[in-house]
């Protein structure tokens, strides 16, 4: 971790208070105090890249998430699209009443700037035409610097000596007493600024992101980074276009998820330095605060990150005493004013002094609001932050689209632990300029790389359990090469390995041999010809060997054999849409095997019944909306309301509930999901199983009552929130606050790990018999090896607040300290407890080929007794034995 020298910080603090003091005649009465700030949950997204991207690639994204806003507010912002002004404030004025136009083009823009060129931006004819109600602000774009006699007097009044903080600060206020006096003042509003910094724009209105963005024209606008906000408030001044976000500071653009809990005493915050919002809103709030403290103060991004998401204090102990001493400080400057609440930022701005490209996410140190980073590295290099993962995937699906070459997928995508030690829950991607090209640099808030394929030179570091041992035990290296094309690569596969990946008794046999030979075609890097020998596969052995061969090789680890993992994943889901677009629709359609119906089929006429144990019920969830009556979810329910028993979903993209509402008895109901799901996947279930091939998102199997469900990849915030019976298999890892308030007899097995609040407030019965999740800390290297993570579980709060069950955490070098647990705590692993735990790892072993022996159990090359590995968390006695019935209502 390295300390930032002082002279990296721009501003000197005889600026600052200068600054400062000139603000001080802006401010009116603390009427501000007494109105209410908006609320609500929103959908945020950035995406950056070293291409010039075009504003229709975040159209889809921002589209997928619009249950996240109600429309009545949408907005985008751009950064990186003006390279030949890049010298000159780009100020964007909203009109509102056209009348006013002239005098305030007057007084704010004729008589303080030097104009380069001023253009009227595009729109529709008729607001109808992007689907909105409300006509948004009719915008001008106005390239200016500040006039040399006007900047030399404000200058010198305010003795601002530094002349581009002297710029910089005659722009804002500048814009800060047009929207006053004509936004915040008038009645009704006349106008307002939307931007005003170097080399950025936002615009935004009454309606959905997408809406604005069409509004507007930007499908071909380009730039190297957009964000976009669905907005979902639920009280304030909500139906006008100046209360929508982002909101800007000078040179950034703030998009926001949650809702401050002191938004008041931040504002107050901002008062006392001579700061005001005006636009009633804690979004606003935020961007003040960050331009504070980045221009205004100085301070280097690291201490802008800390000042807003102060470090908490499990974490702060284990930083650095200098890096402590620091934080300290900044901490006691800035306590009163970081937010506090659930919030999540993304910002979008040019780096000052370089001016380069820039994209941040910052995590919220309670991580209240859903929050995933995706990165993909290489010629071309994207990255991108959203509320919801499958926004994300979006975006690189149609990345995939407009660059021939490039991969549906990202290289890595994670979740972030707010204010964490090792990374701050913070991440910058910047565009910068390398070996006469560019380069998307992607750092922590501590300015750490981030790494997108870990290798055997990074292993080190993630300390691992088993080193030097390869880790598959279905695809594993064999002396014998043999048998044919897979073998003679050191690879061997056989029917038992692939019985999880079944979709009925029909071609069982000929998977493994399909197996083999399209390992071999991966590892070769014969991509095109995958999809083509799929399809000819499915014809000649049938649709369910091509898609258990392709299953298989989707989701379990192995060498690539130097082949980035999101090539091959991008591949092989390829080829399982086209061997399930294979399947027959309504027209073709055989009752003793599958019936495959789109947005288009699903609800032209009733479902056919089904006839046979294997008939399977093939939906192609691309042409249905993502939620409602329409929706692939509701197709599943009224499937099932027929009789069918086996489904497959593929082609999702967000699609919410699936597995849903289905009621009890379901036991032997199957669902297989192929593609990017969304929200509450498998909740409520009740006996049914549900396989996710891939990444799952939020709110998996929430209330979960009984069945099963397997996520072959990582899942989202609040996995199996509330559940009260089933098991689960996790094969990467948990976002924040798994299996809290569960209760009955669920059973977990999280082979990565969980970032915090894993099973708060666990009510899951008997400590040995009753519900438990078992955490094993493990991750895979690309070349599919399984690595022990270096900090099994990295955050605070686990099992806090327990009163039943119990955790098994794999944690040989007990990284896991008491500190952590906060209500909960250690007690020995017992042969009891490893005659309960065995039987799920034997499961867990089957379907992902985590070996027990030599995955869980070998500890730096040598075989230990389970008792040396396991830890067994339980809750203390103190809470176990409250009377609840005694406490008050």
């Amino acid at each position: 971790m390295k300390m930032v020298p002082p002279s990296t910080i721009r501003s000197p603090r005889s600026t600052a208070e200068a600054v400062l003091r000139a603000r001080r005649a802006l401010l009116g009465p603390a009427s501000s105090r007494n109105r209410r700030t908006l609320e609500g949950g929103c959908g945020v997204i950035g995406v950056i890249s070293t291409e010039p991207l075009e504003g229709r690639l975040i159209i889809r994204p921002c589209e997928q998430m619009q249950n996240r806003g109600n429309g009545k507010g949408g907005g985008l912002a751009a950064c990186g699209l003006f390279p030949e002004r890049q010298n000159h404030y780009a100020l964007h004025i909203g009109f509102l009443d056209e009348t006013a136009r002239a005098n305030i083009e007057k007084a704010f823009v004729e008589d303080r700037f030097d104009v380069a060129h001023a253009e009227d931006l595009e729109t529709l004819d008729d607001p109808r035409d992007a689907g909105l109600e409300v006509r948004p602000p009719a915008v001008r774009r106005y390239f200016v610097r500040a006039r040399k006699d006007a900047l030399e007097a404000f200058a010198s009044a305010h003795g601002i000596e530094d002349e581009e903080a002297a710029e910089d600060e005659f722009v804002f206020q500048n814009s800060f007493r047009l929207n006053r006096d004509h936004y915040a003042s008038a009645d009704p509003p006349q106008a307002f600024v939307l931007s005003h910094g170097r080399d950025l724009m936002i615009l935004k209105g009454v309606g959905y992101a997408e809406q604005i963005a069409r509004w507007y024209r930007l499908e071909d606008v380009k730039a190297r980074v957009w964000i976009g906000h669905q907005r979902y408030p639920t009280r304030g001044r909500v139906w006008h276009p100046g209360g929508a976000h982002p909101f800007a500071g000078l040179n950034e653009a703030l998009v926001h998820n949650g809702d401050f809990a002191n938004y008041h005493a931040v504002t107050e915050y901002l008062r006392q330095r001579s700061t005001e919002p005006l636009f009633v809103t804690d979004t606003e709030v935020a961007v003040l605060l960050f331009d504070l403290y980045s221009r205004v103060l100085g301070y280097p991004l690291e201490y802008v990150i800390e000042a807003l998401a102060p470090t908490p204090e499990g974490d702060f102990e284990r930083l650095p005493k200098p890096v402590q001493r620091v934080y300290r400080a900044l901490q006691s400057a800035h306590l009163n004013g970081s937010p506090d609440g659930p919030w999540f930022f993304i910002v979008a701005r040019t780096e000052p002094g370089t001016g380069a490209p820039q994209l941040i996410g910052i995590t919220d140190v309670s991580m209240l609001r859903p929050q995933v980073f995706a990165l993909q590295a290489g010629e071309k290099s994207f990255g991108a932050v959203a509320s919801e993962k499958q926004a994300a995937d979006a975006f690189f699906d149609d990345i995939a689209r407009a660059f021939p070459g490039v991969p549906a997928s990202a290289d890595r995508s994670w979740c972030a632990r707010g204010g964490s030690c090792t990374d701050g829950g913070a991440f910058v991607y910047t565009v910068k300029e390398k070996d006469g090209g560019r380069a998307l640099d992607v750092r922590d808030k501590f300015g750490h790389p981030v790494i997108v394929r870990e290798d055997r030179a990074s292993r080190g570091r993630t300390r691992p359990l088993a080193s030097a041992t390869v880790r598959d035990a279905l695809v594993r290296k064999e002396a014998d090469p043999g048998g044919g094309e897979g073998e003679a690569r050191g690879m061997r596969i056989d029917a038992a390995q692939l019985a999880p990946f079944a979709f009925g008794a029909k071609g069982a046999a000929e998977a493994p041999v399909l197996a083999k030979g399209w390992l071999s075609m991966l590892q070769g890097g014969r991509l095109e010809a995958l999809r083509r020998a799929a399809e000819d596969a499915a014809r000649e052995h049938g649709w369910r060997a091509a898609l258990q061969a392709l299953a298989f090789l989707r989701d379990r680890r192995w060498d690539g054999n130097g082949i980035p993992r999101s090539a091959l994943t991008a591949a092989l889901d390829a080829s399982i849409r086209a061997v399930l677009d294979g399947v027959p629709g309504r027209e073709r359609y055989r009752p003793d095997d599958a019936l495959r119906l789109d947005g288009n089929a699903a609800w032209a006429e009733a479902i056919p019944l089904p006839l046979g144990e294997d008939a399977t019920l093939v939906v192609d969830a691309g042409g249905f909306p993502p939620e409602g009556p329409r929706s692939a979810t509701r197709l599943l329910v009224a499937g099932l309301s027929n009789g069918w028993r086996r489904f497959v979903v593929y082609r999702c993209a967000g699609d919410r509930f699936l597995g849903c509402g289905m009621g009890p008895g379901t036991e032997g109901v199957r669902i297989d999901v192929f593609g990017s799901s969304g929200d509450y996947l498998g909740s409520g279930m009740d006996g049914a199983t549900l396989v996710m091939h891939g990444d799952a998102q939020d709110q998996v199997g929430q209330i979960l009552k009984s069945g099963r469900i397997v996520v072959f990849g990582d899942v989202g915030q609040t996995f199996l929130y509330g559940a009260k019976g089933g098991e689960a298999f996790v094969m990467g890892s948990a976002a924040g606050r798994p299996l809290i308030n569960a209760v009955g007899r669920i059973r977990a097995v999280i082979n990565g790990t969980c970032l915090d609040y894993c099973a708060e407030s666990f009510m899951a019965g008997d400590r040995l018999d009753g519900g438990f999740v078992a955490i094993n800390g493990l991750s895979f290297d690309e070349r599919g090896e399984v690595i022990g993570l270096g900090r099994k579980y990295p955050g605070n709060n686990l099992f806090s607040l327990a009163s039943g069950g119990a955790c098994y955490l794999n944690d040989p070098y007990a990284t896991v300290v008491p500190s952590q647990l906060n209500g909960a705590r250690f007690e020995p692993f017992r042969q009891a407890d490893w005659n309960v735990l065995l039987p799920y790892l034997r499961d867990n072993e089957a379907t992902f080929g985590i070996s027990i022996r030599n995955d869980l159990l070998v500890v730096d090359g040598v075989l230990k007794w389970p008792k040396e590995v396991f830890r067994k968390i339980t809750a203390s006695l103190e809470t176990e034995t409250l009377d609840w019935s005694a406490l008050p209502e």
